[in-house]
């Protein structure tokens, strides 16, 4: 059973950075599936923020996140770190890391969270002033 285990987050002002990581444990092999982040805010449904596929590292990110957050992994701890600077308001929300089982090929919706099937339990990011 594969498991997630969510560290970082926290409150920043406006501007601010954060960082989360998640490391994964239980795959068989490393590498053939999909990993990242997404999120959700109070009544609004959940969305991709960034993903990273195992194998080549291929990454993905959501509209409103791009040139401001940044996913790697570390394939040697099993890990997935988001790195987001210039946190906004509306950055804010619970953050969840999630990933897929191992795949046999790509997905071509990557940033869909119904093709996740592990979650963390998640972590709180809050900006404010």
């Amino acid at each position: 059973q594969v498991q997630l285990v969510e560290s970082g987050g926290g409150s920043v002002q406006p501007g601010g950075s954060l960082r989360l990581s998640c490391a994964a444990s239980g795959y068989t092999y490393y590498g053939s599936h999909y990993m990242g982040w997404f999120r959700q805010a109070p009544g609004k449904e959940r969305e991709g923020v960034a993903v990273i596929y195992g194998n080549g590292g291929t990454a993905y990110y959501g509209d409103s996140v791009k040139g401001r957050f940044t996913i790697s992994q570390d394939k040697a701890k099993n890990t997935v770190t988001l790195q987001m600077n210039s946190l906004k308001p509306e950055d804010a929300a619970m953050y969840y890391c999630a990933a897929t089982r191992g795949l046999l090929g790509l997905l071509v919706l990557p940033l869909l969270h119904t093709q996740y099937s592990y979650w963390g339990q998640g972590t709180q990011v809050t900006v404010s002033s």
